[in-house]
Order: C-alpha cells, then sequence, then structure tokens
C-alpha cells in the first residue's frame, strides 16, 4: 500500500489508497500559503472538524438543518450520525475504508448518512436521486461499493443497480427524509443505537469521497479526495471571501452529489456555525424567491439559469434579508450579472470550480465582483493562463487555465486521464481564459465536448451510447446547442436506420428512451434527423463541425 507521509492511514479496506494514481502523476500540493492549511494535523477526520468540534465549541443547541417545517440542531445531527455510524459497524460490518453509496435528494438524513460514513472511516460516494440503474450500475463496479444507503423512495432503481452488480454491494439500508416512519430499515436500526460514537482516527491523507462527474468519453469519471481536503476547501473561499457566519441561513440548488452543492450547503455553513434550509422537489424562481422571503434566507447558491430568471421577478419579493449570492456550473454572463445587481443590489460572485479540484479556486469577495468575470485566484490557490506548451501568456491573451493550491485533481484508476488533467504539478480543468493586468480572469469557452446547460454538466457522448441502444438508431452524435435561456441545450444529430420515420413522433419517442437510461436532465432537447455525420477519412466522428454548425445558426450566419 502506497504512503504519502504523515500518519500511517486508519484504512483496513485499502482499495482507495491502491487505486491512487502514481504519485508522480500528481498536481502540486500548496499547503504553506495560508496559516489555516499550515495548521493540519497528520491525522484528521472531517466529520469530527465539521460536526464533533462544532458542537463541542458552543454550537449544540443551534440549528443546522432545516426541511420543511423541522429543524435539526448540531447536536440533533451529531446523535443521528453517531446511532447511523454504529449501524454502519455493527450491524452492517464496516471496516474503514470500505466505499458507501449514498443515494437521496437534499435531505437532513442525507447529510446524517455522509458524516456517519466519514465518522466510521469510510469513503462517501454521493449520487444524485435522478440517476438510473444503469448509471448506478457503473459507479458501483468503478468504485467496487460495499455499502449503500438509499431513500426508500428510491429502492426500484438502487435495487436493480444491486442485482446488476453480481454482489458488489453487500449491504443496504433505507431511510427516509427525516429519520421517521417504520417503512425505512435505516430508521429503525438507528433508533435502537446508541447516540455515541468514538469516530475514526483517519489520516489527512486517507481518502474520505470519491465524486463523479461526467466526462467527455462517455462514462463518468471518479475523483478521489482526503479528509484535509475537505477541510481545506472550507478554509479558503467562504473563510477568504467572508462567505459565512453563524447567522447565515443558506439555500441552493445543486445536489449534495455535486461537490459545488455539498460545499456550499454543508460544509462551508457547518464550519462557521451557520445553517441551510433544504426543500422538497425542484423549485422554480418563483417559488426560490417566496422561499428567500419566508425564511429569510441570507445565501444562495444556484446556476447563471437560475439568476437570469430570478432577476426578471425579483422586484414582487421581499430580498431584504439576502446577501450572499454564488453562481457556479457555468459562466455567469454579464447581462445576468447586471441585472441582478440592478434589481436586488446584490454582487453575485461568480466562482470557477471542477469536481477534479473539489470546489471553488478562482473567485472573489463579493464588493471586489467585476460584471463579466469570473474572479481572481482565490486565497490558497494559484491560476494562470498557458498555451498548448505550459508557458504562461501575456494579460489579454486567451489561452488555457492551469491552477493548482490545496487541492487537486486525483482521477480513481485512471493515469491517462490523471496524465491528461496535470501538467508539470498543475491542474487543467478543461476551460479557455483571458486574465488582466491585475489578475481577473475572463470566461472565453470550454476546451472539450463538454455540454453546461442550466448549470448541469452532460457528457455528450454518455447521451450518445444511450440513444444508441434504442433499436431506430443506427449512429448520432450529441453536442451543445446555444439557448437563451439554459446557456446551452443538448442536441442530437441522429441517423436513423432505412424505412424508420423522421417526425415528431420519433422525435419524442427518442427523448423518452433517453429518461429512462440515464437521469432525465441530460436528454436532447432538441433532435435533428441527418443522413449520415460528419466523419474523417479514417471514419472518426467531428463533433466540430456541429458545434460551429449550432453556433452558426445563433449567431445568424
Amino acid at each position: 500500500m502506497p504512503e504519502f507521509g504523515g500518519a500511517p492511514s486508519a484504512h483496513i479496506d485499502h482499495f482507495a489508497r491502491a487505486h491512487l494514481p502514481p504519485q508522480e502523476l500528481w498536481p502540486v500540493f500548496d499547503y504553506d500559503s495560508l496559516p489555516e492549511l499550515r495548521a493540519y494535523p497528520d491525522r484528521m477526520n472531517s466529520a469530527t472538524i465539521l460536526l464533533d468540534d462544532m458542537v463541542a465549541s458552543g454550537h449544540k443547541e443551534r440549528p443546522v438543518l432545516h426541511f420543511e417545517d423541522t429543524s435539526w440542531t448540531y447536536g440533533h445531527l451529531l446523535d443521528i450520525s453517531n446511532r447511523i455510524a454504529n449501524v454502519l459497524v455493527d450491524d452492517l460490518g464496516l471496516v474503514p475504508g470500505n466505499r458507501v453509496l449514498l443515494r437521496s435528494a437534499n435531505t437532513p438524513m442525507l447529510v446524517a448518512c455522509w458524516f456517519a460514513v466519514l465518522k466510521a472511516g469510510g469513503v462517501c460516494v454521493t449520487t444524485m436521486q435522478l440517476l438510473r440503474a444503469r448509471e448506478l450500475t457503473y459507479i458501483i463496479e468503478k468504485a467496487n461499493i460495499s455499502h449503500a444507503l438509499c431513500d426508500v423512495s428510491l429502492a426500484e432503481a438502487m435495487e436493480e443497480a444491486i442485482d446488476r452488480t453480481a454482489g458488489i454491494c453487500k449491504h443496504i439500508a433505507y431511510f427516509t427524509p427525516l429519520g421517521v416512519g417504520a417503512n425505512a430499515t435505516l430508521n429503525l436500526a438507528a433508533n435502537a443505537k446508541s447516540a455515541s460514537f468514538k469516530n475514526c482516527k483517519t489520516a489527512a491523507v486517507d481518502v474520505a469521497l470519491i465524486a463523479f462527474t461526467s466526462g467527455t468519453t462517455g462514462n463518468p469519471k471518479a475523483t478521489m479526495h482526503f479528509h484535509r481536503d475537505v477541510i481545506a476547501i472550507t478554509d479558503c473561499f467562504p473563510r477568504y471571501c467572508r462567505m459565512a457566519n453563524p447567522a447565515d441561513v443558506f439555500v441552493g440548488t445543486p445536489p449534495l452529489a455535486f461537490t459545488f452543492g455539498l460545499g456550499g450547503q454543508t460544509c462551508f455553513p457547518m464550519r462557521f456555525g451557520a445553517s441551510t434550509r433544504f426543500y422538497n422537489g425542484p423549485l422554480d424562481p418563483a417559488e426560490m424567491l417566496a422561499l428567500i422571503q419566508r425564511y429569510r434566507v441570507t445565501g444562495l447558491y444556484t446556476a447563471p439559469t437560475a439568476y437570469r430568471a430570478m432577476a426578471a421577478i425579483a422586484e414582487d419579493y421581499d430580498l431584504t434579508s439576502l446577501e450572499k449570492c454564488v453562481s457556479a456550473g457555468e459562466t455567469l454572463p454579464k447581462a445576468t450579472w447586471e441585472a441582478f445587481h440592478e434589481v436586488t443590489g446584490i454582487r453575485i460572485v461568480d466562482g470557477l470550480g471542477s469536481t477534479e479540484m473539489l470546489h471553488m479556486f478562482v473567485a472573489s469577495p463579493r464588493d471586489e465582483m467585476r460584471a463579466g468575470f469570473t474572479g481572481k485566484a482565490l486565497a490558497g490557490y494559484q491560476a494562470r493562463v498557458v498555451n498548448e506548451a505550459g508557458n504562461e501568456v501575456a494579460p489579454g491573451n486567451e489561452g488555457l487555465l492551469a491552477t493548482r493550491g490545496p487541492t487537486g485533481c486525483r482521477y480513481l484508476d485512471d493515469i491517462e486521464l490523471q496524465q491528461a488533467y496535470v501538467k508539470n504539478g498543475w491542474n487543467y480543468p478543461g476551460d479557455v481564459y483571458e486574465m488582466t493586468e491585475d489578475g481577473y480572469f475572463r470566461y472565453v469557452a470550454r476546451a472539450d465536448d463538454m455540454i453546461i446547460s442550466a448549470g448541469y454538466n452532460i457528457s455528450g457522448p454518455e447521451v450518445e451510447a444511450a440513444l444508441s441502444d434504442h433499436a431506430s438508431v443506427s449512429e448520432c452524435a450529441v453536442v451543445a446547442a446555444p439557448d437563451p435561456d439554459r446557456t446551452n441545450i443538448v442536441k442530437a444529430f441522429v441517423v436513423l436506420h432505412d424505412g424508420e420515420t423522421t417526425n415528431e413522433a420519433t422525435v419524442s419517442m427518442l427523448q423518452n428512451f433517453v429518461k429512462t437510461e440515464i437521469a432525465p436532465y441530460k436528454y436532447p432537447r432538441a433532435i435533428e434527423f441527418v443522413s449520415e455525420l460528419p466523419k474523417t477519412e479514417t471514419g472518426k466522428l467531428q463533433r466540430y463541425r456541429l458545434r460551429q454548425k449550432e453556433r452558426g445558426k445563433a449567431k445568424g450566419t
């Protein structure tokens, strides 16, 4: 088992550490730039720091999670997390290092399960509630999942995925959003357990999370993050951009399966004694504004699409409590920033992050934000714009963004991807930027085939794979098509088998099929039937020609 210095691993199951990329392929990690980072001990459990220590420091009776008409305190969350940790160890046989899949909407019990896994020394693999059995199967196989904790309402796809994976995941338990109700096995088991638990003394460099993100190859990429990484993101963005204090109440749209959502709605608030309000189901802009008004929400994490829609109706609501707005998931258009600022007076923080980096690495405090710019390199991070050779370009010139700091990319068992993302100690997120003389970064474009639509990252090849499974489809290509409301939409160019009908009924049939195969938000909102796809002489699909075609349409050329 490889060692990385510091304290020996507390993991008994060494799968995660054994499947990290070779250390020589890691980026440079910088823990010297900030006093908080320099102070980290060799042993740290992120659950202890974010939950147990917060209770011990006087936050026991303070609210931490709100859901419908129920509020949990830090003390109650600790009790429930400890009970679940006891279930994991005593009843389900979890040993430190086991990977645990978590499947739920954003609820208090999902947070309790997340902490319970970390407390027991397990590795959290949080997944979106929208994923289907096909997608869950890949995750179970890739991360060698041994345990699963799942909301009881999502049991069907979970059970199907477990059946497909031939006994890899041997233990599963079900819960409800608030941990009440006799129809869920984890609820019953946890209620019978002690509210005390001795947290595993994990090494700072033990893997805490495996986060999956859609990539350009068709299959999600698995990124690995240590316990110290989880704490590092809380000591950079929210601390140095002054984005959280105990009086804050946050709300957001990203699932906790997205590291943007995990940070903004769990780790960041809890590091500073604040609270988060979850809600049941998707919210439209009017409902979001009404929620902010009703509960006096002070902080919001969502995508540019939502800010654009809210700006149009914000004057109809009392938003005087709202102070801290963060946008991520896709670039924030200047017009959207200005429209929201005009009607609310709030300067949106446009943060740039990636699952590979765990969270943000470019952003600025609210009072330093500029319309049309993402911000500066965060405290603790370095960022620069480079050419294809990796040499820094002069301010005002476009190039690839490169970054490094206390977090960085470590792909699970994929050296090829690792070498593509990390070069000469720098992380390359795949974005084209330019930098001003005073260090502000302006977004230009994505450098790969990722489709960013309404804050969701969608792999075009993954949608292609799902479409290709339909009996009527001969071949297809999926690209981003510019859209005024969603920034981009997923568009599919489809070649049907001879004899198939190219009409709206066929479009609907294919769209509905994709929704049953992969998460519904990934479906192609536009389908164009073609007789052939553009290819090289060797038969390689030329997606860039299709992207150019769609951009030309958007410009009217």
